[in-house]
């Protein structure tokens, strides 16, 4: 190889010293930057400053606004948040100047109306409280107008269609129910307002929206069914949710090093280090020290916020970990959950770390949900969904109970277009997620009882027990009346269902609005039906209940299943009953579509069907962009980091040959040949792929989904095994990017 062709194949990227240096000693560099970090912060002091003390310290909480706001303005706000009841804007202007006065004693000098568009990401518009006092000074202001409502670009956001780039205004409008909290920054800190964002004709262009109206709906059903067994305080019923965060840390060092970690969210190559995850003993396992002190740092700062962060610990994968928090309301759970990834986000840079969100980062190990724990509940009655220890006695919880599963087994193509996207096709159907095709688990216990429904009526549960385990200094605990399954997409846990397809990048807002507007129309249905049986007459409603219940278990029934949902058993069941397996995101979005979607959420004017056309056209187009980006990834890491490594590698096998050769010795050229064979593979492969994705030219988008989904990602595919083989044969001081081995295990 000649001087000009060496160098000209040579790739570059910053040293630790600013310097330039090649790829292989770039990579070498990280694993030095690594293996040497020491902390940069000093350790925080619990002692001064407990933990008790710094939740909800930068939130504008019910607690913060009885002590400064008049009593009676208080009382309203706190009967719209608590009751749902209208809001009155007359109090905004009050309200506004005690939340600026406390924001301004926390050092903000700003205030930001935070929004979530359909991108899935947090937006927010920072405006400074400062205003000329027309003597040469400032003062700071903040109105009634200026809290309820904003004006950011409606058209720069992804609208599906419903705003062009010419038709540019869109409002933010103050959410009451989702607390206002104070974000800080080394430099400063922002008064942070929650709101809604609607278009200028009114259509929601966010997430929020929807979340707020699905609850409404939900509300509304629910109350007829309490009216029916007597309970008539019109306490409101709110969904609630706990969704449990899952999530990699990686080294800065080696992210900055993976072109595809820091565009994607994902690696595009990458063979299979000697040691992956299947001795288990990472889950559970001792966190490590840099990433325990994270994880405090990141806690610290969610308590400050008002986020009940309640559990931390190892996952399965090496490098994977999970941050829980307690049930909230589901609005406000949205709104923290996606104040939590960022949280994550900023504090894992302080470590030197970055938190992977993807669902898949690495292949051969287990990819990352957001396990949405669901519930429903109101002040007076507590958890609909709690079943008592003698649930065959519960008809209220029956009742609800049922109404989930018909709402379930209905649209269960619905709940899987919610979780559908291009990063969570990768997880969905591996043996770390639960499969495609949507089933609900109810344990023995209450698939018992519902069986006994089924057979003429419910006269008894399968009893608690308590566990021994021989050991005489350990307690007898109390057992559950069944055992989890961790396979089943969605499955009753207790007192709650937990909708586990739901992917670790997404926003919780989309699963939110499926779940409550699926069960307010079959609360809406049940509702119906029990009213038109019973006349008004109590004495009927049992009767009428069970033969309700019995109809749903017989229409609905198919969609329980206990069993091993990762087993191929279990997917020739589940088409012989009729479940559908919407494989990827090109198979499950379409749904959006469909008749039935359209009338369920115009019927309870949760999304009208200009919006949910919206929704499909703005997923659709997501998905073509996000394999767009790893397409072009492939090809340039594949042309410009991994082909000239092999080439540099093939380069030194024919000198070492040809210099053996020279000497009259003996030599082996079946390393040489297999290197050749497979670098003609992914020369092959490269250009196969170049072309096609040059021939795509529809202009269709869901034809232009199917050809990425089917014909792109398998030819993507084909480069990266080729590229995984090579990296298991070329020397390992010439391989450009940081392995599996080093980013999984070095921390």
């Amino acid at each position: 190889m000649n001087t000009a062709t060496s160098s000209a194949s040579t790739s570059f990227a910053g040293g630790s010293n600013g310097t330039k240096t090649s790829v292989g000693s770039a990579r070498s560099a990280a694993i030095a930057a690594v293996t040497s970090y020491k902390p940069s912060y000093p350790p925080m002091n619990y002692k001064e400053e407990p933990t008790s003390q710094l939740f909800n310290a930068n939130v504008f909480s019910k607690s913060t606004m009885k002590k400064r706001l008049p009593k009676e303005v208080y009382k309203k706000l706190v009967k719209t948040i608590e009751a749902g009841e209208k809001l009155d804007c007359s109090t905004a202007d009050v309200v506004a100047s005690a939340i600026k006065d406390w924001a301004i004693e926390k050092g903000a000098t700003h205030y930001a109306h935070v929004f979530y568009p359909l991108t899935g990401s947090t937006a927010e518009k920072h405006d400074s409280f400062l205003s000329p006092d027309g003597d040469g000074g400032a003062i700071a202001e903040f109105s009634g107008s200026q809290l309820i409502q904003g004006e950011p670009d409606g058209s720069s956001f992804p609208t599906g269609g419903i705003r062009v780039t010419f038709e540019a205004r869109g409002y933010t409008i103050w959410d009451v129910t989702s607390p206002a909290y104070i974000l800080e920054n080394t430099n400063g800190t922002t008064l942070c307002i929650p709101t809604a964002f609607v278009s200028w004709t009114g259509e929601a262009l966010d997430k929020k929206t929807p979340v707020l109206r699905s609850m409404q709906a939900l509300n509304t059903q629910a109350q007829r069914i309490l009216k029916l067994f007597g309970h008539t305080d019109g306490s409101l019923v709110s969904s609630t949710a706990g969704p449990e965060q899952e999530y990699f840390l990686v080294d800065k060092n080696f992210y900055y090093a993976r072109p595809d970690l820091l565009n994607a969210g994902r690696t595009l190559f990458g063979a299979k280090p000697p040691k992956g995850q299947e001795f288990d003993d990472h889950y559970f396992g001792a966190i490590p020290d840099r990433v325990l002190s994270f994880m405090f740092d990141a806690e610290r700062e969610l308590f400050k916020l008002g986020i009940p962060v309640k559990t931390r610990h190892n996952e399965v994968a090496p490098g994977q970990f999970e941050i829980a928090p307690l049930f909230e309301s589901a609005n406000i759970a949205t709104d923290h959950q996606q104040l939590l990834m960022t949280t994550l986000r900023r504090t894992a840079e302080k470590y030197g770390l970055v938190c992977l969100t993807h669902e898949k980062p690495f292949a051969g190990v287990n990819g990352s949900g957001k396990h949405v724990n669901w519930s429903m509940g109101s002040a007076s009655q507590g958890n609909l969904l709690d079943p008592g220890d003698t649930p065959h006695e519960n008809a209220q919880f029956l009742l609800f109970c049922g109404a989930v599963i018909r709402a379930v087994h209905k649209f269960q193509g619905l709940l899987r277009s919610v979780v559908a996207s291009a990063s969570n096709d990768h997880r969905l159907g591996a043996n770390e997620a639960p499969p495609a095709i949507i089933s609900v688990f109810l344990g023995d216990q209450l698939t018992d009882v519902f069986e006994q429904i089924k057979a003429g009526g419910a006269n008894s549960s399968i009893p608690k027990g308590t566990l021994t385990v021989g050991v005489d200094v350990l307690p007898p605990l109390p057992k559950d009346a069944g055992d989890r399954n961790r396979t089943s997409p969605f499955a009753f846990t207790g007192n709650r269902f937990e909708f586990r397809a739901v992917g670790s990048n997404q926003s919780i807002a989309g699963p939110l609005v499926a779940m409550n507007t699926i069960v307010a129309e079959s609360l809406d249905y049940c509702a119906t039906k029990l009213e038109e049986a019973t006349g008004g007459d109590p004495a009927k409603l049992n009767a009428a209940l069970q033969k309700l219940l019995t109809e749903i278990i017989n229409e609905h029934g198919a969609v329980i299943f206990n069993g091993d949902g990762y087993s191929d058993e279990w997917h020739a069941e589940a088409e012989k009953r009729g479940l559908l397996n919407l494989k990827t995101t090109v198979d499950a979005l379409p749904i959006l579509q469909t008749e039935e979607v359209k009338e369920l959420f115009t019927k309870y004017s949760v999304l009208s069907e200009r919006e949910l056309e919206s929704r499909l056209e703005t997923y659709l187009e997501q998905y073509v962009m996000s394999i767009k980006v790893e397409y072009n990834l492939t090809l340039k890491m594949a042309k410009t980091m991994i082909f000239p490594a092999v080439i540099r590698y093939q380069g030194e096998l024919v000198s070492n040959c040809a210099s053996l050769k020279m000497l009259d010795y003996d030599f082996d050229t079946k390393t040489l040949d297999k290197v050749t064979a497979l670098v003609k593979a992914l020369q092959d492969s490269i250009g196969e792929l170049e072309t096609a994705g040059a021939e795509n030219g529809s202009e269709d988008l869901l034809a232009e989904a199917n050809y990425y989904c089917h014909t792109i990602l398998p030819l993507m595919n084909k480069v990266r095994e080729y590229a995984d083989e090579l990296e298991g044969i070329v020397a390992d001081d010439l391989w450009p990017l940081p392995t599996y081995q080093e980013m999984l295990f070095i921390k």
